[in-house]
Formats: C-alpha cells, sequence, structure tokens
C-alpha cells in the first residue's frame, strides 16, 4: 500500500511538471532556414508557424515553385528542431521513472 501511495505522489508530481513543460512549450520559439537563409520560418514549440520571413531577392514572378519549396523545407526544419527540444526536455523530466517503452509524451 506504502508503494501505492508514493506512486500515486509521483504521477501528481509528474502532472503538474508536464503543465510547466507545456507552458515552456507555448512559449519555445524556433526558426528554422532554408536557401543559405534566405527563407526563414519560425515556430512554437508546439510546432505552429508564427512568423516567415523571406529574402525579396526571391519574390520573382517564374521562380514562385521553387520559393514554394524554400518555404516547405524551412518549416520542416523549424518543426524538427522543435521535436528534438520536445524529446529533450520531455527525458530530462521523465528521468528515472519506469515507463513503458514506445509510451509518449507529452500526452
Amino acid at each position: 500500500m506504502r508503494d501505492l501511495m508514493g506512486m500515486m505522489g509521483k504521477v501528481k508530481e509528474m502532472q503538474e511538471k508536464m503543465a510547466g513543460l507545456q507552458e515552456q512549450f507555448e512559449s519555445m520559439q524556433v526558426e528554422g532556414t532554408s536557401g543559405g537563409g534566405l527563407v526563414t520560418v519560425t515556430l512554437n514549440g508546439k510546432g505552429v508557424m508564427s512568423a516567415l520571413k523571406i529574402d525579396p531577392s526571391l519574390i520573382k514572378e517564374d521562380e514562385a515553385e521553387i520559393l514554394e519549396d524554400l518555404i516547405l523545407a524551412a518549416h520542416n526544419d523549424a518543426k524538427s528542431k522543435v521535436e528534438a527540444a520536445v524529446q529533450e526536455k520531455t527525458q530530462e523530466l521523465t528521468a528515472g521513472l519506469p515507463i513503458p517503452p514506445g509510451f509518449k509524451l507529452p500526452f
């Protein structure tokens, strides 16, 4: 019974830490770039795009497809950085807890 109470305390503590971590993710700002810095995308920790910067030299009528590809590449770059940061913070939070393999956090 004592182990169950201890485990429940740890679960409650982890829930509180996860709530704080979710707030950190929302305020996190990560930039992804492509085209040697000609396109920059900024995402928050939840993967929502908050800014897009395009170098004026790219805005040419006949090069729209190139610009579209660069925007996608910058977004994907930023998204992978967000995912890595979330993974790292989550691992720090759950270090030492008996979490089954493949269990994904945050929920």
